[in-house]
């Protein structure tokens, strides 16, 4: 992606005060609408995928996109809107009532894949993302 660096955005909890996020992760590679953009397509993958999908509950994907949106602009450097609206994201047990096999493991990083692939992210950024879900997804897994 080639779009500029985010420097200064709209508090999402404060529309009227602005916050820089030029020296993050968040900011360096298009701020919200690069990780919308990830996490919408990786969402289009889990609605067309039934191992994946039979772990959502809600039949509507859009709460748990959002969530997925917030907790990922948090981690890379954005808006804290998901500490202030989830508190913690303690990872591990908000998917102990699902079983993360690595059969779903894989499934969930290859709709994810299709989501950074999506960005088109520097090799640099990718990299560093890429790693990042990796890790994150094989950590995840409970059962067998």
């Amino acid at each position: 992606m080639t779009s500029e660096p985010i420097r200064i955005q709209p508090s999402p909890t404060n529309p009227g005060q602005t916050e820089d996020y030029s020296d993050t992760f968040y900011g360096q590679i298009g701020g919200h609408e690069t990780f919308k953009k990830i996490i919408n397509v990786f969402y289009q993958g889990v609605a067309a995928d039934p191992l994946l999908r039979a772990m959502y509950p809600e039949e509507d994907l859009g709460p748990a996109e959002q969530r997925m949106l917030m907790f990922i602009e948090q981690y890379w450097g954005g808006p804290r809107t998901y500490l202030e609206e989830r508190g913690h994201p303690r990872l591990r047990m908000r998917h102990v009532p699902f079983a993360v096999t690595p059969e779903a493991r894989d499934h969930w990083l290859a709709a994810m894949r299709k989501g950074v692939d999506a960005a088109e992210l520097s090799p640099m950024h990718e990299a560093t993302l890429w790693d990042y879900l990796e890790r994150a997804a094989h950590s995840l897994v409970n059962s067998a």
